[in-house]
């Protein structure tokens, strides 16, 4: 096995992500496996018994973006595009989380779990990028038709250790791409990047479980005008690392953390919207983006319920909640709420 290569441009402290006698990464917790028997009753009612809800029944609201309203958008801009591909504006760079642009979130562009919506821009009419940030390997994440139409139009691929490889692998120009340890740091593009921890896992096939690491990342962007903390998740469950980023790197004036895709048979890897909430306070945020939901079906709960599930939770506990439709701006620096732009789309007998 091939071990994943950090990048040379990376400063770094002692305490690294954690790894098995065969080189694969695992968490700090390990997760326990599901067992033959779980595993296939999991996939069994994935393919026979999904609840109709978990896929919309009419189109979403969407606002279609131009190129032309990007680049005329003020810096500290920050557009949802789907599930955790972000947009971000800042000093007058883009910059793209976890790109996925294709229909399906899959290794076949023919089956799969399938976009709700299409993307409200085109790769081809964005802004040159600054960057593009990876949080793990994951099809949902790291989508290898999007990557090959962005190789040539990002100046710099900031990705978790062995994720950056596989870039390289698929053609992306080595010097391009910075690999990162939990708790490693990089400068580009006028951002420091630091890879913080998550508790989740990797891999595109069965052989290649875990030999790549999975990361969330702390964003402090410094500009003539503004200073931002942003903090992105990526895909975790819930785990003591979230009060040692908020410690070392706190407080955010903006949380992206996933909210979506939950059970309470994969509880390891994914948060239930009360953990969401706990690890937005537990970081130190001021304003939560709920993420990773809205896009694709991946579970076995409503569509639009962990929407509705943060906002109530988000309400009682006096969170500053921002839920920005798919393509609508979101100041960074003046967050606003958004409207609840999910329940134009929600069955009738479902809506509040």
């Amino acid at each position: 096995m091939n071990q994943p290569t950090a990048s040379p441009e990376v400063s770094s402290t002692p305490t690294g992500a954690l790894r098995r006698p065969d080189g694969r990464f695992r968490n700090v917790i390990p997760r326990q496996p599901m067992g033959l028997k779980k595993t296939l009753g999991l996939m069994r009612r994935m393919f026979f018994d999904k609840p109709k809800t978990t896929v919309p029944d009419r189109p979403l609201p969407l606002h279609a973006l131009t190129r032309a309203e990007l680049e005329a958008a003020p810096d500290a801009s920050l557009w949802r595009l789907g599930h955790s591909t972000m947009l971000l504006k800042l000093d007058g760079r883009f910059w793209l989380t976890d790109p996925v642009f294709s229909e399906y979130a899959s290794p076949f562009q023919f089956i799969g779990p399938k976009r709700f919506h299409a993307p409200p821009i085109a790769i081809e009419d964005l802004p040159p990028l600054a960057g593009v940030i990876l949080s793990h390997d994951h099809y949902d994440h790291l989508d290898h038709a999007s990557i090959l139409r962005l190789k040539d139009r990002a100046q710099v691929f900031v990705t978790p250790l062995g994720v950056g490889d596989r870039l390289i692998g698929w053609g992306v120009d080595a010097n391009k791409v910075r690999q990162l340890d939990w708790w490693q740091s990089t400068e580009a593009g006028g951002l420091r990047l630091t890879a913080g921890p998550a508790r989740h896992f990797s891999g595109r096939t069965p052989r290649d479980e875990d030999t790549t690491l999975w990361v969330s990342w702390i964003i402090h962007a410094r500009s003539a005008d503004t200073t931002l903390n942003i903090f992105f998740s990526g895909d975790t469950g819930y785990h003591a690392g979230f009060k040692e980023v908020g410690e070392r790197y706190g407080p955010f004036d903006v949380t992206l953390i996933e909210n979506g895709a939950y059970n309470t048979d994969w509880p390891e890897v994914h948060m239930q919207p009360e953990e969401t909430l706990q690890a937005h306070l537990d970081v130190r945020g001021r304003w939560l983006v709920p993420i990773h939901n809205g896009t694709f079906d991946l579970a076995f709960h409503p569509w639009y319920e962990p929407f509705e599930r943060i906002a109530a939770l988000a309400h009682t506990q006096g969170v500053e909640l921002a839920t920005p439709m798919m393509g609508e701006r979101l100041s960074l620096a003046q967050p606003q709420a958004g409207g609840a732009w999910w329940r134009q789309a929600m069955p009738a007998h479902s809506a509040p």
